[in-house]
């Protein structure tokens, strides 16, 4: 039987031919194996002689001797030189062996077997080659077979594997791997070898001999052909990758880390609020960073409790309890049915083991690994729990500015990475950051509870209420941190059942604004009970306002006593300040007097937007008041503008920024203002929250005041006002004209007192004052009664000696009435008292004390 030969065969890679050679010395037979060395077909060679067709020249003689001495029966080896046949025929070297034959005849011929030197010499370099590659190679080569089983490894493959290189021959890829990375390896031999596609960087995972490690390996798998191009296996090239996966996870670990630290920062303390900074921070730590986590906060930094730092501390072990109280503000989950936190103790949980419940406030024990890290601020390892749930947790304190501010847990499940070191810094960083954010907004809170205060300590104080006016107000700080800012208006009574209406605009933004802004409306308060006229008001808070601006009152700079006496701040630096605080203190304001029995308002303005008024059935007009100079400039005179207004007429003052912004001229606002103000009436608190609705204020850019008010003067009936002579029995008339009043207004239980009071102001106006005598009685709220002369000098209260006669009547007017006082007029001056309407309770009778002290 015939068979070729098997892949393989080293037929497959070296040249062999054969050819015979008659007795008369020529080609005979030509196998096609020589035609395809030599290049002639068997047409060609037969017939020729071989010497003339191959050798060169300079070799025939010895050539045709070499020949005969063959059919002469001599075998004979050798290399023979030889070239293809024609012009430029290429050289080669052939290891011939000739062997004597005979033909049928009985003649001598000869057997010609040539092998070309050239591939011979090929392989022996491919093999040396191959063999200094494979097995000087620092990388574990091993070849398959057909089968699937080791043909061939080196020497590092075996280094790794154990035993020597020939050991391994056989084995399968089972005897190295476990199942699953076996059968992975398996599949992917298979298809290299079906489809010759290579496969390169094939991750496979496992342990090495005797080893309890994990290993990575990185495979490159290749066909491997034989010479005449049949598969005879697959080759395999594995390098040991564990140090480039611990590498690479280690730097996918850094970027890990640096994209929650980036996250952090991005999403962590964008609210001032403790707990929704808490509930930040576990956002981005669940489950980018653990399985679970909770954060405690001490309860006395949420309840606003001020203490020093550090003393947030937990007592010692002899106080007899553990931490200081926490409160459990926030936790999170990304495991389903988990726990909010790690469970730590040595048995079953317990209802005492149980973590706290969100909002719950509770301690830790005294030697746990919580209070642990509350007192030391370092992180401690918190034990898993025994029922295999949680692996491992992390206590972090929070710090902040070396005060801990609480504790946050960390804690990652059964068959999550346990923590290391970079985990540990980085629970440290989160716990940092997020303390940080969480100590600014306790500051905040805390600031903006004082902020508050001072706001609603500037600003008056509910509702305010005005004979004839009905008002409404709104203040919008521009700096919503503090909710404080330059901006107010006050309301103010004066005698007479009038009003004084404020609105005033520090320049200038935030805490120090609003702190010039109090001392002002202090002084404007303080002004207005002096019962000024508006521009004399002005004048004086200008000259306050300029005072407030110059701290110091001087700029000496040199040291008191001479050499090593206290120094006074240089002049540049006081200068500095004095700029500072001068700009700081310069302001603008309108102060208005409304008079409700006559319905005229007296207006005077220091720079401040010009009042609007709107009269029924009218548009919106800006009232005419000179601007004046703001505030602090001094140097110029206040004007005054005294206008009537209608019944129902709505006024209104307001600051710039109602009316101004970086997108809106101050005309287009006021002209804004003016059409809002025409239109539909409506009452007037939802008339302010129109007004701001709807003009485009920019809040934010600039404090907001609003002040509001109807115009709704006393009635006729309200007023009684006579005009007595100045003679002695207008004393009586004017007793009876007020108990004529009073009982026309069902005042009766006021009649004495009034009667009683009244003579007293008469008699002292007879007594020390000028021209004829008005007498005027108001009730609104209160009973007012003003008594008025053309004199100017004002009543000054005294205590009478034992033996004078008079003198006691101012003391009596302020023993009986609820308020007293005088005031200057264009004409002389007005002395009123202030009585109480009753309220069907008897009245208070003077004490014995109060009655003595009149004598």
């Amino acid at each position: 039987m015939w068979q070729s030969s098997p892949p393989g065969s080293i037929y497959d890679y070296i040249r062999v031919a054969s050819f015979s050679i008659g007795a008369d010395g020529l080609i005979e037979q030509w196998s096609r194996r020589a035609a395809g060395l030599f290049g002639m077909t068997s047409d060609e060679a037969i017939g020729r002689d071989p010497v003339e067709a191959f050798m060169p020249v300079e070799l025939r003689s010895d050539g045709h001797r070499r020949v005969g001495e063959i059919l002469d029966g001599k075998e004979w080896t050798g290399l023979v030189p030889f070239r293809m046949p024609g012009e430029g025929g290429a050289h080669g070297l052939a290891e011939v062996y000739v062997m004597p034959s005979e033909t049928a005849q009985g003649e001598r011929a000869a057997l010609c077997i040539v092998v070309d030197v050239r591939a011979l010499r090929r392989i022996e370099t491919d093999l040396a080659a191959s063999q200094a590659i494979f097995g000087q190679s620092p990388f574990g080569f091993v070849l398959f077979g057909t089968d699937f089983t080791v043909v061939r490894a080196n020497q590092r493959f075996a280094t790794v594997f154990g035993g020597a290189a020939d050991d391994h021959r056989g084995r399968t890829v089972d005897d190295y791997l476990p199942a699953p990375e076996a059968e992975r390896l398996g599949a992917t031999l298979k298809r290299v070898l079906e489809t010759g596609e290579s496969v390169t960087d094939l991750q496979l995972v496992g342990p090495t001999p005797g080893g309890t490690g994990r290993r990575h390996w990185s495979m490159n798998l290749y066909r491997v052909h034989s010479g005449a191009g049949r598969p005879v296996g697959v080759a395999g090239l594995a390098t040991d990758v564990t140090r480039r996966h611990i590498a690479a996870r280690e730097a996918a670990s850094a970027r890990r880390n640096l994209a929650l630290l980036n996250e952090a920062s991005a999403r962590i303390g964008n609210s001032l609020d403790l707990e929704t900074t808490a509930r930040e921070l576990l956002d981005v730590a669940v489950p980018g960073f653990c399985d679970l986590a909770a954060v405690d906060l001490y309860q006395g930094l949420l309840t606003g409790e001020e203490a020093a730092p550090g003393s947030w501390a937990p007592p010692h072990r002899e106080s007899g309890g553990g931490s200081a109280e926490l409160r459990r503000v926030a936790h999170a989950s990304a495991v389903a049915d988990a726990l909010p936190t790690a469970v730590a103790g040595s048995g079953p949980p317990g209802p005492e083991d149980l973590p706290p419940a969100l909002g719950s406030v509770h301690r830790f024990p005294f030697g746990s690994p919580c209070a642990v890290a509350l007192r030391s601020g370092r992180v401690e390892d918190v034990p898993g729990d025994d029922m295999g749930f949680v692996q491992s947790t992390l206590a972090v304190p929070m710090v902040a500015h070396d005060t801990v501010v609480g504790l946050v847990q960390f804690s990652r499940t059964k068959g999550s990475e346990p923590f290391g070191e970079r985990d540990r810094a980085l629970a440290t960083e989160l716990a940092a950051r997020a303390a940080v954010c969480i100590d600014n907004a306790r500051l905040y809170r805390r600031e903006h509870e004082r902020a508050l205060i001072l706001q609603r300590s500037l600003l008056p104080p509910g509702d305010p209420e005005a004979a004839g006016l009905d008002i409404a107000c709104r203040y919008l700080p521009g700096n919503a941190a503090t909710e404080v800012g330059g901006d107010w208006f006050d309301v103010i009574e004066l005698p007479g059942h009038r009003t004084a209406l404020v609105v005033g605009d520090v320049m200038g933004r935030g805490l120090r604004a609003a702190v010039a802004m109090g001392e002002l409306r202090t002084a404007v308060r303080t002004l207005a009970l002096l019962d000024l006229e508006p521009a004399e008001v002005l004048s004086a808070l200008d000259e306050v306002a300029r005072g407030l601006g110059s701290p110091g009152g001087g700029e000496r700079s040199e040291g008191l006593g001479g050499s090593g006496g206290a120094q006074w701040p240089s002049r540049a630096a006081q200068r500095s300040r004095e700029a500072d605080l001068s700009e700081v203190y310069l302001a603008t304001c309108v102060y208005a007097v409304y008079d409700p029995v006559t319905r005229r308002c007296t207006f005077a303005n220091a720079g401040h937007m010009p009042p609007a008024v709107v009269e029924p059935g009218r548009p919106a007009r800006l009232i005419d008041v000179p601007p004046g100079m703001p505030l602090g400039v001094g140097g110029e005179p206040f004007e005054e503008v005294e206008v009537e207004l209608a019944e129902n007429a709505l006024l209104t003052l307001y600051t710039d920024g109602l009316v101004e912004s970086r997108d809106q001229t101050l005309d287009e606002g006021l002209d804004a203002l003016r059409t809002v103000l025409t239109g539909p009436q409506m009452a007037l608190e939802d008339a302010c929250d129109f007004v701001l609705s709807t003009l485009d204020t920019r809040h934010g850019e600039d404090d907001i005041a609003l002040l509001m008010a109807r115009i709704q003067g006393l009635p006729g009936e309200a007023v009684g006002d006579w005009t007595l002579p100045r003679e002695p029995r207008s004393v009586g008339r004017a007793r009876e004209l007020a108990r004529s009043q009073l009982m026309a207004w069902d005042l009766d239980d006021l009649v004495d007192t009034t009667e009683l009071l009244v003579s007293e102001l008469v008699t002292n106006a007879l007594r020390y004052g000028e021209g004829e005598i008005r007498l005027r009685l108001l009730r609104d709220r209160t009973l007012v009664c003003e008594v008025w002369d053309a004199g100017l000098v004002q009543p000054r209260r005294r205590r009478a000696r034992d033996t004078d006669e008079g003198g006691r009547g101012l003391q009596l007017v302020g023993l009986l009435s609820a308020a007293w006082g005088s005031r200057r007029t264009p004409r002389g001056k007005t002395v009123w008292f202030e009585l109480a309407l009753p309220d069907g309770e008897p009245a208070a009778e003077l004490s014995v004390e109060q009655l003595l002290s009149m004598y």
